[in-house]
């Protein structure tokens, strides 16, 4: 049986994804001098304009404009013409401290405030919610395949970009993959879409040659193209006005993005400028963590993980782990051996981790899970768990 699947990917140009690197760079900045700050920070850019807001409690100093114009200047926004300008372009900036009933959850526990010695129960969930992790055999990256290859074409279209091998390239840019499925199989690419913001003097017919070349047919294996395989590259024309200048751009509204495509469910909390206390991000870390290791044991060929949280309570109301039937164990008994093999309280997700340091930026564009570029903690594979499972299989 066939079907079609489609994922989208952004570059780091884009005013969503500016967004979201400027909300992680003031979580890094205060990271690294206070490793205990309390972290809710987003960001709004537009034409000529970026606005830094949230509520932040914290012992440390960030210099919000400075942290804002060097992420504006690092993408490539470094022209009037381009609408946002990283040297002239205002700043602004509205922050306030955390809740204090936020603060009372997340200091102490339901759990240590029963009485509960055990020091991982001190720190409880910062918001109730919903959180999955999901992962599959169908790439290197344990991604699904139509996200796995919408995000290199995001990361190479920025490359070209900024090696120079097509100058006219400006920081924007969206792409997407539609892969056929056959059993559940991925086997071939029916279409191709990418949208790049560029100069006002390129010929279309040249910037369409130039991106299938450098960016489509350089990613894209051969093997997946078909003579049917549809491109379209800028299928509307012109897109010379783009960023914040074309689109408002605002932290978080990435979601899909940041995590598998499509393929998962998605609990429907962002992640950029979230301090790990915020289950939102370290929960989802450990959720994909468990959902990667379960594939790498042979486990299954797809799995996702979810979980619930009460603010204020460190130990999740539920744990469920689904294959989509190609489990080597029934799903009860998976998610059985998954809680007893991950520790999803957030206190512990921290520590093994080791959560409380600036590390976030770098995933706030092109993905938080499948990044071979990047040492992140929640994508390594546990060794241990192998022998676990295999006896658990046994």
């Amino acid at each position: 049986m066939q079907r079609l699947f489609t994922s989208e990917s952004v570059t780091e140009g884009h005013p969503d994804k500016l967004c979201d690197q400027i909300s992680d760079g003031v979580l890094d900045a205060l990271l690294r001098e206070d490793p205990m700050s309390r972290v809710a920070c987003e960001a709004c850019a537009t034409t000529g304009m970026v606005l830094v807001m949230g509520e932040i409690s914290t012992q440390a100093y960030a210099d919000i404009p400075a942290i804002v114009r060097e992420t504006v200047r690092r993408i490539g926004y470094n022209h009037a013409e381009y609408g946002l300008d990283y040297r002239t372009c205002a700043v602004l900036s509205s922050i306030d401290e955390q809740s204090p009933d936020i603060a009372l959850g997340v200091d102490h526990s339901q759990e240590f405030k029963s009485g509960d010695v055990d020091p991982a129960d001190l720190i409880g969930a910062g918001d109730q919610g919903m959180m999955f992790g999901y992962a599959c055999d169908e790439t290197p990256e344990k991604l699904p395949a139509p996200f796995a290859y919408a995000n290199r074409l995001a990361r190479k279209l920025a490359a070209v970009r900024r090696d120079g091998t097509l100058p006219y390239l400006r920081p924007d840019g969206k792409t997407q993959v539609t892969f056929a499925y056959e059993d559940g199989v991925p086997t071939a690419i029916t279409a191709v879409v990418v949208s790049a913001q560029h100069g006002p003097d390129v010929n279309l017919n040249r910037l369409r040659a130039d991106i299938l070349e450098t960016v489509v047919h350089a990613e894209l294996p051969e093997k997946l193209l078909t003579p049917d395989t549809k491109y379209f590259v800028n299928p509307t024309g012109r897109f010379v006005v783009g960023g914040p200048a074309g689109d408002t751009g605002l932290t978080g509204r990435k979601i899909i993005v940041d995590t598998y495509g499509g393929f998962s469910r998605h609990g429907g909390g962002a992640f950029s400028g979230k301090d790990p206390t915020k289950v939102d991000r370290s929960a989802s870390y450990m959720a994909r963590y468990a959902a990667k290791n379960v594939v790498a044991a042979g486990l299954a060929k797809r799995c996702e993980i979810g979980l619930s949280y009460a603010i204020g309570v460190a130990r999740p109301l539920q744990i469920y782990a689904d294959t989509f039937g190609t489990g080597v164990l029934p799903d009860d008994a998976l998610a059985q051996l998954i809680s007893e093999r991950f520790d999803f309280r957030p206190a512990k997700i921290i520590e093994y981790f080791d959560l409380r340091r600036p590390i976030y930026q770098a995933t706030a564009a092109y993905g938080h899970f499948g990044r071979l570029d990047l040492d992140l903690p929640w994508e390594r594979e546990d060794a241990d768990l192998r022998c676990v499972c295999s006896r658990a299989v046994g």
